[in-house]
C-alpha cells in the first residue's frame, strides 16, 4: 500500500481538519511572538502530527477492526500525544497567536463569573484526573465499546473524549510552577499518575488474562488481521493498556518528582512542604 493510501482518511471529518489547522496556525503565529525554542516547537508538531495520524488516516480503519490496534490508537490519543503536546507548554503561545481583538475578548471572558467557573472546572485537581480515568475505562466496557463501533457519532465522541481529557490532565501534571498559580499542588502531581494508572493497570491485567472474548464486535466488523484470533488480539490490547500506558504515566510521576525537587531547591514549595523537607534533611544530617 502506497503512502497516500495510508494518509487518506478512512472517514473524512471537516471538523477535525478545521481544529488541526486552527491549532497549527495559532501555535505558528504565537511562536513568532514568544520566540519559542526549537525543542518546544518540535514537541508540539510531533504531538499534533501523532494525533492527526491516529485520528484521520487509514489507521482508523484498523482500529475499528483489531482490538490491539484500537488500544494503540488510544494510547496515542489519551496518553502519548497529549503528553508530548503539553510538554511544549502551548497555552500561552497559542493565546499569543490569536488576533488582538480575540485576545481582549478572551481576557474579558476570563474575568466574568462564567469564565472563572469554566477555568476552574478545566483545571480542577480532582475532576480532571477522574475524567482522565473515566474516559478510558468507560469505553472498555463491552456494551459502550460495541455501540461506539457501530455508531460513527459515538465513535468520534469516544476519540475526542480521550484526547480532550488527556490534554487537560497532562496540562496539570506537567505544570512546573508552584501552587498557586498552578492548579494542582506539586506533590499532587507526583501522586496523581500513580492513582490514575492503578485502575488502568488492573483492567489491563483483567483483559489480558480473560479467557472469554469480551469484544465480539471486532469479529462482527471483520478482523483486519485474520491470523490473530480474538483472545490473542484481546491479550495484546490488554498488555498495551497494562504496560505501555503504565510506562507513560510513570514518566509523569518522574517528571512531577523532578519538578518538586527543583521547586524545593529554590524554596518555592508551600511552607508545610518546605518544613517537612528541612526536617528530613536535619534527620539525615543527624544520622
Amino acid at each position: 500500500m502506497i503512502v497516500i493510501d495510508w494518509l487518506t482518511p478512512w472517514e473524512f471529518s471537516p471538523t477535525l481538519v478545521v481544529v488541526f489547522i486552527a491549532s497549527a496556525w495559532l501555535f505558528w503565529r504565537g511562536a513568532k511572538v514568544h520566540h519559542v525554542g526549537r525543542f518546544r516547537q518540535w514537541l508540539f508538531w510531533v504531538g499534533l502530527i501523532m494525533l492527526y495520524l491516529s485520528l484521520h488516516t487509514r489507521v482508523d480503519y484498523y482500529a475499528e477492526r483489531m482490538f490491539f490496534i484500537h488500544r494503540l490508537q488510544h494510547l496515542v490519543l489519551h496518553h502519548l500525544g497529549p503528553l508530548i503536546i503539553m510538554g511544549a507548554y502551548p497555552g500561552q503561545v497559542m493565546r499569543a497567536g490569536l488576533p488582538m481583538s480575540w485576545r481582549y475578548k478572551l481576557r474579558d471572558f476570563r474575568e466574568t463569573g462564567i469564565g472563572k467557573v469554566t477555568e476552574r472546572l478545566l483545571t480542577h485537581p480532582i475532576l480532571i484526573p477522574f475524567l482522565f480515568v473515566f474516559f478510558v475505562l468507560i469505553w472498555l466496557l463491552p456494551i459502550p465499546q460495541f455501540y461506539s463501533m457501530i455508531d460513527w457519532r459515538l465513535y468520534r465522541f469516544m476519540n475526542w473524549s480521550v484526547v480532550i481529557s488527556g490534554v487537560l490532565y497532562w496540562n496539570l501534571i506537567l505544570d512546573r510552577r508552584p501552587s498557586p498559580p498552578a492548579a494542582m499542588r506539586p506533590v499532587g502531581r507526583v501522586l496523581s499518575p500513580i492513582i490514575t494508572m492503578t485502575p488502568q493497570i488492573i483492567v489491563g491485567v483483567w483483559i489480558t488474562f480473560s479467557a472469554n472474548d469480551l469484544y465480539p464486535i471486532f469479529d462482527l466488523c471483520g478482523r483486519a488481521i485474520p491470523s490473530i484470533n480474538a483472545l490473542e488480539d484481546q491479550g495484546m490490547g490488554g498488555i498495551i493498556m497494562w504496560v505501555l500506558a503504565g510506562l507513560v504515566e510513570t514518566f509523569g510521576v518522574i517528571y512531577a518528582l523532578a519538578t518538586v525537587m527543583r521547586l524545593s531547591s529554590r524554596n518555592r514549595l508551600p511552607l508545610p512542604l518546605r518544613k517537612n523537607s528541612a526536617v528530613a534533611q536535619l534527620k539525615k544530617s543527624a544520622s
